[in-house]
């Protein structure tokens, strides 16, 4: 399985970043432990993730997400709605 994924910043919740993995377990410590250039020196937490049976349907759609403006705006809607932020949008 692939997947892609929301982050969350722990010391700012109102941040976000969206990646690919075939590991979403070793992936977020890689991304804790300062591993990723764009999430060092932060903690985050995963708040969702999506599975793909390909590598490349997960990478379109992690690209979608990023150069999207529509398709990242609705899917931070529903997150943040689920995370119990209904006001922010």
């Amino acid at each position: 399985m692939h997947y892609v994924y929301v982050l969350q910043r722990l010391d700012d919740e109102d941040k976000f970043y969206i990646g690919y993995t075939s590991d979403l377990r070793q992936r977020l410590k890689t991304h804790n432990s300062g591993g990723n250039k764009s999430t060092s020196g932060h903690q985050w937490k995963l708040v969702y993730y999506e599975a793909y049976m390909t590598r490349s349907g997960a990478r379109i759609r992690e690209t979608r997400l990023k150069h999207s403006g529509k398709a990242r705006y609705q899917l931070m809607r529903r997150i943040r709605a689920s995370l119990g932020d209904l006001g922010a949008g």
